[in-house]
């Protein structure tokens, strides 16, 4: 017989700390789009553990952050595209906070160059980092819920899981061969693993961000010319901030979202509107 879950019991109405007593994991989040989650999880009142695999000094300042907002935080290092030190990242997780409850996969890079310079170590690092990082986090974070199991005084969900995916799930982005291949492979992870883990009471999701100002992109936008030529690809007529995801993340993994399971949220202020054709094309 299978196992009955509990019935879903929403909360009462909006609060600022909607992850109250939760665990999260936010890989990549010294900087950029994962510093940004992390410190919003943790003003939602989520304990967060900041991954980095690189500037310790950036990753400790953003523990201190949500420590001053009252969440327990502390860094872990480790590379995500490597087996045993995700293994021990979890491990260590599970030791001081118990358990872990929401993961967000954000850990990614870029090595773009034209596709027939692209070497095989620029394809190899962007997919064990973008791709494989995912899924062996991923793994980890689906065992432990399934071992757990849904605790409905902490959450609706056994668990809750984001990949951090890109608009170039959907855009092709000539230059940035490997790039875009690893997000259109993060889409279909996400969405098969969300599938085979939904009975259980896992959720899994993705946010698809377009231009967001990060130091990763900054040439798109540190310059008035460069500015103003993004914004013919962005109907809303604004570069997106770090502070859109991490709201849109803490929407996501909350119980307000319970019944959203395997979709790509896209934040992008319409770049996948393809504003080219707003004139017809």
């Amino acid at each position: 017989m299978a196992e009955k879950l509990p019935d879903v019991v929403m909360p009462a109405c909006p609060s600022r700390r909607l992850l109250e007593g939760q665990k999260a994991l936010v890989t990549g989040a010294n900087s950029g789009i994962g510093k940004a989650v992390a410190i919003a999880l943790g003003e939602a009142g989520a304990d967060v553990v900041v991954n980095y695999v690189s500037g310790e000094e950036d990753a400790n300042a953003v523990v201190q952050t949500i420590h001053r907002g009252g969440a327990k935080s502390y860094a872990h290092r480790a590379d995500v595209s490597q087996e045993d030190p995700v293994r021990e990242m979890f491990k260590k997780m599970c030791h001081e906070f118990g358990t872990i409850d929401i993961l967000i996969n954000n850990a990614g890079l870029q090595r773009d160059a034209p596709f027939d310079e692209m070497t095989l170590d620029q394809w190899n690092l962007v997919m064990r980092v973008n791709l494989t990082g995912q899924f062996l986090c991923a793994r980890e974070a689906v065992r432990e819920f399934k071992r757990r199991g849904v605790v409905k005084e902490v959450s609706c969900a056994a668990g809750k899981i984001i990949c951090m995916s890109s608009v170039h799930e959907i855009i092709p982005w000539a230059g940035h061969v490997n790039y875009a291949a690893s997000k259109g492979g993060v889409m279909l992870m996400m969405k098969s693993l969300a599938q085979e883990v939904a009975p259980h009471r896992i959720r899994v999701n993705s946010i698809a961000p377009g231009a967001i100002r990060t130091p990763i992109n900054r040439p798109a936008w540190e310059t008035p010319e460069a500015y103003a030529a993004l914004m013919k690809l962005v109907p809303y007529n604004r570069i997106g901030e770090v502070d859109d995801i991490g709201r849109a993340a803490v929407w996501l993994v909350s119980d307000y979202a319970d019944y959203v399971n395997g979709i790509s949220l896209v934040v992008d202020g319409g770049m996948t509107l393809y504003p080219g054709f707003a004139t017809g094309g």
